[in-house]
């Protein structure tokens, strides 16, 4: 950690042997927290509020300690284009906030309340900051979406392929807001349409890290759609057997980025099995490019929320 005003350049956080950690030369105790009156570079990112770090088992937990509206704007900037509509941002800008309350909420006691990577929310810092998502972020301060007096948990998705998928079909458990809903206009997005092919050699490799031998995989057949039309499960035939997997584990098993979502259909091809599917993430809540569709259209921030969440409402905090 060092701050970017260069009062700490260069220090070395250490774990000794013991319960304490050392910078330099020093020893400062089980936890190392530097606070700035500039933002303070923690690894590759600017943030700001203050840095904490802390042993966990045999490595480091570097936490940032940041108000909300900061944290939003540094988060709201990794997670939309900043050329998007003013509309879609607010309406991004509310969902991330709501996200970072629930979570908040959810893990009382914990040194941190959201991861800064997809296993919460991407975060940015300081360099995610620019005058659109500061815009945003100032337009919509302290407004949130609640569902019976709580923060929603506000998922959302990069595109739906046409309809949203409930949290039960993804999750195995219902939840009132995060249903299955119709999503049009999507087309703008890059992932409305996509394919990936593979040989049966290959796919059979990438499997057997997940436990499926089968070998050299000779047929691949959807199983089971969901009530959204996304692939529940997938049937696979190898020289070794045959087996079924469900959707999102096949998915996981051969890359996120390159099986988009689990909207697919499979095919044969000259290069072997070809996925050919329509969306981007889980497609549970918001679509951020259907969100950005409806903004372009002329709904504002409060109707896409409403649209994508419905029986939530919208709660002012302090402005």
């Amino acid at each position: 950690i060092e701050e970017s005003s260069e009062v700490f350049p260069g220090e070395r956080i250490e774990t000794p042997a013991g319960a304490g950690l050392r910078a330099g030369r020093r020893a400062v105790g089980p936890v190392y927290r530097v606070v700035g009156s500039r933002p303070l570079r923690a690894a590759d990112l600017r943030v700001r509020g203050a840095v904490e770090v802390r042993r966990s088992g045999k490595g480091l937990v570097v936490v940032n300690e940041v108000p909300l509206e900061d944290y939003v704007a540094g988060t709201l900037g990794r997670a939309a284009y900043r050329r998007w509509h003013p509309e879609a941002l607010k309406a991004q800008a509310v969902v991330t906030r709501t996200y970072a309350l629930h979570e908040r909420a959810r893990k009382g006691g914990s040194p941190y309340d959201l991861r800064g990577d997809t296993g919460g929310q991407v975060y940015g810092g300081v360099d995610a900051e620019s005058a659109e998502i500061l815009a945003a972020t100032r337009a919509t301060r302290g407004e949130y979406l609640s569902f019976e007096g709580q923060p929603i948990l506000a998922v959302f998705h990069s595109a739906a392929g046409g309809r949203t998928a409930s949290a039960e079909e993804v999750w195995g458990r219902p939840v009132p807001y995060l249903v299955s809903l119709a999503v049009e206009h999507e087309e703008e997005s890059p992932d409305t349409y996509w394919r990936a092919a593979f040989a049966g050699t290959t796919l059979g490799r990438a499997l057997a890290p997940v436990g499926v031998r089968v070998g050299p995989v000779r047929e691949v057949s959807v199983a089971e759609r969901s009530a959204s039309g996304r692939v529940d499960r997938v049937r696979i035939r190898g020289d070794a057997g045959v087996v079924e997997l469900p959707g999102r584990e096949l998915r996981r098993a051969l890359g996120e980025g390159v099986i988009r979502s689990t909207l697919f259909d499979v095919r044969d091809g000259p290069e072997g099995f070809v996925f050919v599917g329509s969306g981007h993430g889980h497609g549970v809540g918001m679509s951020q490019w259907g969100a950005q569709a409806m903004a372009m259209r002329g709904t504002g921030y409060r109707e896409i929320l409403a649209a994508f969440y419905p029986g939530t409402g919208l709660r002012e905090g302090d402005r």
